[in-house]
């Protein structure tokens, strides 16, 4: 399969809180897309590693993508080493997307931001003719960055508006982490689960992203490297 568009993320529910609307209206478009989550989310404190299974892909077929796979690295053990590296680049060089979406190199949780390097030297690696793995070599033409737990200053923004209540959708699909039954929130009140309060935030910042652009929701990306633009008369976006 060639891909047009992968999201590669550290946990189920991850991209759909990141960048969820924007393969919505990517699949929309036409393009390929698909989603590679590195571990299973199995030390998380909801849920367990069968529920989540069946909700990432319930949560795929609402966004759209072509295929979502699992690499099966370990929960809370994501490291840059070169075991890992070469399980991603086989995904990589497996699924060939000429663009990628990685989680952003700085945040709250260590899977999140070591997934990102991870990602990207994997994606580097996945280009090497004699590596020690199947496929042909390839490397993805574009790399992204996004997030939902920094403040990062974004290159640019996608309109998101029409895409966010589906977007909702996904991320509510997975009923284990954000919508547990009552008697397990009781079981729990005693531990601080961030994810309490994810999901709001998470439309506080599409808020605000959607704002700088003049719309009501959007999700921001960076990227390393200058953009081009050819027409600056048709730049979205006003001024003034």
């Amino acid at each position: 399969m060639t891909l047009d568009l992968l999201a590669i993320a550290a946990h189920p529910d991850d991209v759909e809180l990141t960048c969820g609307g924007t393969l919505i209206k990517m699949a929309a478009r036409g393009y390929k897309t698909g989603i590679l989550d590195l571990t299973e989310g199995e030390m998380g404190t909801r849920g367990t590693t069968e529920t989540r299974r069946r909700e990432a892909m319930a949560a795929a077929r609402i966004l759209g993508v072509k295929v979502r796979e699992n690499v099966g690295l370990p929960d809370s053990a994501i490291a840059v080493v070169r075991e890992q590296k070469l399980a991603v680049a086989k995904w990589v060089r497996r699924l060939r997307p000429h663009t990628v979406i990685l989680p952003y190199w700085k945040g709250r949780h260590p899977d999140h931001y070591t997934t990102g390097r991870l990602a990207y030297e994997a994606c580097f690696l996945a280009g090497l003719k004699r590596l020690p793995i199947p496929g042909e070599p390839f490397r993805p033409f574009k790399v992204l960055y996004t997030t939902f737990d920094y403040a990062m200053r974004a290159t640019f923004i996608v309109d998101i508006t029409k895409e966010y209540p589906r977007r909702q959708r996904a991320v509510l699909a997975f009923r284990s982490q954000f919508r547990p039954p009552m008697r397990e929130l009781k079981a729990l009140n005693k531990v601080h689960l961030p994810l309490d309060q994810l999901n709001e935030r998470v439309e506080i910042m599409a808020r605000y992203y959607g704002q700088l652009i003049g719309v009501k929701y959007g999700e921001a990306f960076l990227i390393r490297e200058m953009m081009q633009v050819e027409d600056v008369v048709k730049m979205a976006v006003r001024s003034v």
